[in-house]
């Protein structure tokens, strides 16, 4: 990871998105309790700022003047109800003189894949993601997150690696918290209760007691004659549009070939390496425990896989498999957020694409009304000529002005062809 404390607040990099609300407290640093506290002021009187209490707030270009005249220590944004912006506050987790970085705060960073900027103390980061705060707990340990009622310390110390831009990452949002913030320790990853069948049980990881004896091209045919086969093809060939990342892909593919092969971790791993989306970064160790990337995304992919395909309980049929694997994706969807994490909003994507293509004909309108503004002006400007060169003409010699107005004439015809003038 780059980039370095600095005492100057970077503005260029200031995502516009978080610029265009007036939503703007300065902070200075105070010792409370015998330890460094940034307390909010209000830009340009000084006096405690509330993160409750619009009247104390600004526009940024206010803090930054009133930071920039050393009143303050430096500025900060507050979050609303009225913004959809989410903030992840990751504490303690880079050492701010070598730049190094732990590894839950390294797979929370690429996983969000937002605007991220180091911390003033140079010892944490801040994210800012676009998206809607999940129901429970907002903290645990060194990760915070807040869409409301607090505000976030802005450097512009942003990192090289990140979007430059308040992304949308809802789906990541939604599997971060449950996996790092809220309390999975109170039996919900425990034995599940009774649902009839063996094979909607939920797994804990360890995958599930299923055997399914099919050669690898048997499943991977069946997989691809199910009723969700073609999103199955496109992810096996290393296809992820329609994924915010290419981590999400990796789990939707998981996902599938948790389903199929009954959460036998081993068998996904060995699959999951003939697909076109593996990439050097699956055995990365990315862990604290030793785990790698590859191995923790099987693990989450099991645990959130509430049905598995079992060939001793269904028909031996492509039609069967149709079935049986939209079933379980209706289960999946049917789950509460946290453990639907995973799965991609595409009704939001696919109306982020109506605005940006809205916006791009937007766009070409706006050029091609210039045009025409400008088109019309070089034709009065034609014009003016035109009638310059006849008053020209009767004021001169007869002789001369017969020659004057077929050289005249000749320019004024050049002319008008120029700019496309026939009439």
């Amino acid at each position: 990871m780059i980039g370095n404390q600095t005492n100057t607040i970077d503005t260029s990099s200031i995502p516009e998105m978080v610029e265009e609300y007036d939503q703007w407290v300065c902070w200075r640093e105070e010792s409370r309790d015998g330890k460094p506290t940034k307390i909010p002021v209000t830009p340009g009187s000084g006096e405690f700022a509330s993160s409750t209490d619009p009247p104390t707030w600004a526009s940024i270009e206010t803090a930054l003047e009133y930071a920039d005249s050393r009143e303050a220590d430096g500025i900060g944004f507050v979050f609303t109800d009225d913004d959809p912006i989410v903030g992840v506050d990751l504490d303690d987790c880079r050492d701010p003189e070598t730049g190094d970085v732990d590894d839950v705060a390294q797979d929370i960073i690429e996983r969000l894949d937002s605007y991220t900027e180091i911390s003033p103390s140079g010892t944490g980061f801040h994210v800012l993601i676009e998206g809607e705060l999940p129901d429970g707990r907002n903290r645990r340990g060194s990760i915070e997150l807040y869409d409301t009622a607090r505000f976030f310390t802005v450097t512009g110390d942003s990192l090289e690696e990140t979007p430059g831009r308040v992304a949308r990452r809802q789906d990541a949002l939604e599997a971060i918290h449950w996996e790092y913030v809220q309390d999975t320790d109170t039996g919900a990853k425990s034995e599940p209760e009774n649902r009839g069948t063996t094979n909607e049980q939920v797994s804990t990881g360890e995958g599930v007691d299923i055997d399914v004896d099919l050669e690898d091209e048997e499943l991977l045919k069946k997989a691809r004659n199910a009723s969700n086969g073609s999103k199955f093809e496109r992810l096996w060939n290393g296809n992820t549009v329609g994924y915010e990342s290419q981590s999400e892909a990796d789990m939707a593919l998981c996902c599938l070939l948790a389903f199929w092969t009954g959460g036998d971790h081993a068998r996904v791993d060995r699959l999951f390496r003939q697909s076109g989306l593996l990439r050097e970064k699956w055995d990365d160790v990315h862990y604290g425990d030793g785990s790698t990337y590859g191995e923790k995304t099987i693990e989450r992919a099991i645990a959130n896989t509430s049905e598995f395909y079992d060939p001793d309980t269904r028909e031996d049929s492509s039609e069967a498999s149709s079935r049986e694997s939209e079933s379980s994706t209706t289960n999946n969807r049917n789950e509460p957020a946290q453990n639907h994490a995973y799965m991609v909003e595409k009704n939001r994507l696919l109306s982020d694409r109506v605005d940006n293509l809205e916006a791009a004909l937007e766009e070409k309108d706006e050029r091609i009304a210039e045009l025409e503004t400008t088109n019309e002006a070089l034709r009065e400007t034609l014009s003016d000529y035109q009638e310059e060169l006849e008053r020209r003409d009767q004021a001169s010699d007869p002789e001369v002005g017969e020659t004057s107005t077929e050289e005249g004439n000749s320019i004024w015809t050049r002319a008008r062809r120029f700019v496309g003038d026939d009439n």
